[in-house]
């Protein structure tokens, strides 16, 4: 009989409000002091830490982490990790559904792939440089896991529930597991939205400096317009069933519909490849609402169905949550005391990530976007080291309207970031086994990216775009 003031009833729901809590203090905390406000940390990383140093707090009292503690059902730790691994795949799925109907002229669907392959090439640099200073601790320090380092770009350029993902394939892999390597990667992508929030503020002071902005940090309420929020064509906001449940339920048969591939394909292929599989949940997540979203516009087309049933502004709004609540939990399941030996390794990390990542993406912004050069670069650096909201967070500061195209950059070069990009998450497989091997192959992909990236110089071609002609023609307007 279940007894309904047992903690395995109460233990979820008070560990999702705990999360929601920390939000709702990280944002007080935010509007009430101002060097908060003026380091542009994520309110939900600010959130994640609060939790962590709590958790701290309570192991030096307890001896144990806090949200294994009985109120949470004795297992939270595990919780927040599901939670995280989670939400990761259900904002993706959300954002895929967002409405795109925007054309663009043949110069502007090129910066679109060249932001898609600065992604890939940003994941790879990091990888490179990670994968290798691991390689050589591995060789000092005997047990340490020589892969650890491929993390990096899975904590920077990816966030917390891939850093997740591929530290959970690695730790536990059959032979010569990586022990932590859950929290190695948690880790990692905590330091990555503190690195967004350093480099960016670093960078917006020398804008200010030399007189090329005012920065603000007053956040400015967003005005919707009606045909923003609801078209004619859709089902009504409250009809007999509540739109927002319509999305939540489009978003739910979507995933469940992923997990059931997910399963035959883990039934199928061999039992190692089975935790990779369920790795990319997200891959296949977006796979599947993209099938979906293109289904539902055929039948539309066909006036088969009637009305529209996916709102762009709910799933927008959906997709937020979901990765708020990614970010936050993220950080909290971060185990300290797994990692007590590590943190020379991981600060090591964290600081060539920061480094290389934003002098990388400055050089790219100034030599293929000289148009809006300030915007591409910031908005780049904060996805490539947070997450694509820390990077549009960046970008407000200096073009709070989006009149840039840089908004758009971030959003549409999904498609070619993940076909060029899907080979280096093989890859991260393979390193476990043979590091030096993967790390070779890591920079001859770098190699070929950067051929692709820059082409037009490589090449030099005479048909070629000016971007001199483009940032004259820029500024003449």
């Amino acid at each position: 009989m279940q007894n309904f003031w047992d903690y395995s009833v109460w233990g979820f729901i008070l560990l999702i409000g705990t999360l929601l809590l920390s939000l709702l203090l990280a944002n007080l905390l935010k509007k009430s002091f101002k060097f908060l406000k003026n380091s542009l940390i994520p309110t939900s990383v600010l959130g994640g830490i609060i939790l962590l140093i709590v958790s701290l707090i309570y192991n030096a009292i307890v001896g144990e982490n806090v949200f294994n503690a009985k109120i949470f059902g004795g297992n939270g730790v595990a919780t927040l990790e599901i939670i995280t691994y989670h939400a990761l795949a259900l904002g993706f799925i959300c954002t895929t559904y967002r409405n795109v109907k925007v054309r663009f002229n043949h110069h502007r669907k090129r910066e679109i792939f060249d932001t898609g392959v600065t992604t890939v090439a940003t994941y790879l640099l990091q990888g490179i440089l990670g994968l290798g200073i691991t390689i050589i601790i591995s060789l000092v320090i005997s047990d340490f896991f020589p892969a650890a380092g491929i993390l990096l770009p899975f904590g920077y350029g990816q966030g917390s529930g891939q850093a997740l993902n591929y530290g959970n394939i690695y730790e536990n892999l059959p032979e010569n597991p990586f022990v932590g390597g859950k929290s190695f990667g948690l880790s990692i992508a905590a330091l990555g939205f503190l690195s967004a929030s350093i480099g960016g503020v670093i960078y917006l002071n020398v804008m200010k400096r030399k007189g090329r902005m005012a920065t603000s940090t007053e956040e400015s309420a967003e005005i919707y317009q009606p045909t923003q929020i609801q078209t004619a064509d859709e089902i009504p906001m409250n009809g007999s069933i509540d739109k927002l449940t319509v999305q939540l339920a489009i978003m739910a048969v979507t995933y469940v519909i992923a997990y059931l591939v997910m399963f035959g394909l883990g039934e199928l292929l061999p039992v190692g490849l089975k935790s990779v599989i369920y790795g990319f949940n997200f891959l296949f997540g977006v796979l599947i609402a993209t099938l979906i979203k293109n289904i539902l516009a055929k039948l539309h087309e066909k006036n088969v169905v009637k009305k529209q049933y996916v709102n762009g502004f709910l799933m927008s709004r959906i997709s937020g949550f979901f990765f708020d609540i990614m970010i936050v939990a993220g950080i909290a399941a971060i185990e300290i005391s797994v990692l007590a030996e590590y943190w020379w390794i991981l600060l090591l990390l964290g600081v060539v990530g920061l480094v290389s990542t934003y002098f990388y993406e400055k050089y790219i912004a100034k030599k293929l976007f000289p148009a809006y050069a300030d915007e591409q670069f910031l908005a780049m650096y904060g996805m490539l080291t947070g997450t694509a909201s820390t990077g549009m967070i960046l970008l407000r500061e200096v073009d709070s309207d989006f009149k840039s195209p840089v908004s758009d950059n971030l959003v549409y070069q999904n498609l070619p970031a993940i076909v060029f990009g899907f080979p280096m998450m093989l890859l991260a497989t393979l390193a476990p086994q043979k590091p030096v091997l993967t790390l070779i192959i890591l920079i001859g992909f770098f190699i070929v990216m950067n051929v692709i990236l820059f082409r037009r110089f490589i090449f030099k071609s005479k048909k070629g775009f000016s971007y001199n002609k483009a940032k004259e023609k820029n500024n003449n307007h």
